[in-house]
């Protein structure tokens, strides 16, 4: 750990180092090897006419001494790396957060890369005063933040806005992640289907049983029934044809498609953050964290033991832990209950349309519809 270490860890001069140079390099070492080396890599940029300052040395000195010891947490070091002046806040006020380092597209490299060019000219116009940043100066702190607040909602010359262009990569790059996801998922799910011995049949009757009581539901204010609206993503217009809306409400239970409309709560409810979350939000979001592979081993494992199943969500969360369709860790008893508590919803609107009984044991309806509504759910374009 020496002068030239931080020059090429840097890719710069030694003139040209920074207090941010410096403090990356230092960290990319353990924390005992860089505190024996602080005394000589000071005396060497002294040495080149880049001897920083006093305050950015005892800070440094002081983190190292915390990492070494055990005591730094990682927000301590992080607060320390951006007291440097040029180090972009990992979270602003306003809860913009950048991608860790490994995981940043190129537009976030390149928007975060603008912004340390950006902040270093800030720091030589001396509207960053980084020492009253490494003393824990309030007003410098926050002065620090606004004005890395304004440059992530300001238009570069491209017309980009960094923030915006920011977040809108991590979108797409989770969007791609999910639909690879779906689509093997999907190609699963069909081979399972495939492999049965026996196709199952429409139970005509049930279904025109079942979708009586769904349009009820669906026409009567409150739960079940907006909650069943929300997944399906239906408005007012319903499909005449009954298999075709049953499918699309049961392949919203496991693809919720929108959320509750805004107007049905009041607008004081709905700025209050401390208020209660609604039993209808809860479902959804219960709904929306199950992952595809559990889907996945649920449906195959109901779909190959055919109706009179027991489909209670104790017995969901067994079927996925014992799935031999997706690859599963050793489930402990927290993880089951973790899956049962995420599949209790599920089970409650899979009784409203008739795909479970009263006793939650699967019906041949259920057993007919599960895997095409799941189909439904994974297919692109529907």
């Amino acid at each position: 750990m020496d002068l030239d270490f931080v020059c090429r860890h840097a890719g710069r001069p030694a003139t040209a180092l920074t207090r941010r140079d410096v403090a990356r390099a230092l960290l990319a070492v353990p924390s005992g090897v860089a505190l024996v080396a602080l005394p000589d890599l000071r005396r060497a940029l002294m040495s080149v006419g880049n001897p920083l300052t006093l305050p950015f040395w005892e800070s440094t000195r002081a983190a190292l001494a915390s990492i070494e010891s055990g005591a730094a947490t990682v927000g301590d070091v992080q607060r320390w790396i951006e007291s440097t002046g040029t180090e972009p806040i990992l979270m602003t006020p306003s809860y913009f957060v950048w991608p860790e380092e490994d995981e940043r597209g190129p537009v976030a490299q390149e928007m975060h890369d603008l912004l340390v060019a950006h902040l270093e000219e800030r720091v030589r116009a001396g509207e960053i005063d980084p020492d009253a940043l490494a003393s824990g100066d309030q007003r410098a702190r926050r002065a620090y933040e606004e004005l890395q607040e304004r440059w992530l909602a300001t238009p570069l010359p491209d017309g980009r806005v960094p923030g915006f262009s920011v977040s809108d990569e991590q979108d797409e790059e989770m969007f791609s992640a999910w639909d690879e996801e779906e689509a093997f998922a999907l190609s699963e799910l069909r081979r399972v289907m495939a492999g049965l011995p026996k196709q199952p049949e429409l139970p005509v009757a049930e279904l025109d049983r079942a979708a009586t009581r769904l349009r009820a539901l669906l026409a009567a204010a409150g739960y079940p029934g907006n909650v069943l609206r929300a997944c399906a993503g239906l408005d007012e217009a319903m499909p005449d044809d009954d298999a075709e809306l049953w499918l699309t409400v049961a392949a919203g239970i496991a693809g919720p498609v929108a959320d509750l409309p805004e107007e049905a709560l009041l607008l004081e409810e709905f700025a209050d953050l401390d208020r209660e979350v609604s039993l209808e939000d809860e479902m959804l979001a219960h709904l929306c964290a199950i992952q595809h592979a559990d889907w996945l081993a649920a449906v195959a494992a109901l779909a190959r033991t055919g109706p009179g199943v027991l489909a209670s969500p104790e017995r969901i969360a067994r079927l996925i832990a014992e799935s031999e369709d997706v690859d599963v860790d050793e489930h402990d008893a927290g993880d089951l209950t973790a899956t049962e508590s995420l599949f209790e919803p599920v089970v409650a609107l899979w009784a409203c349309l008739g795909i479970v009984d009263d006793s939650g044991v699967l019906t041949p309806l259920g057993w007919w519809g599960l895997p095409q509504a799941l189909e439904r759910a994974w297919s692109p374009g529907d």
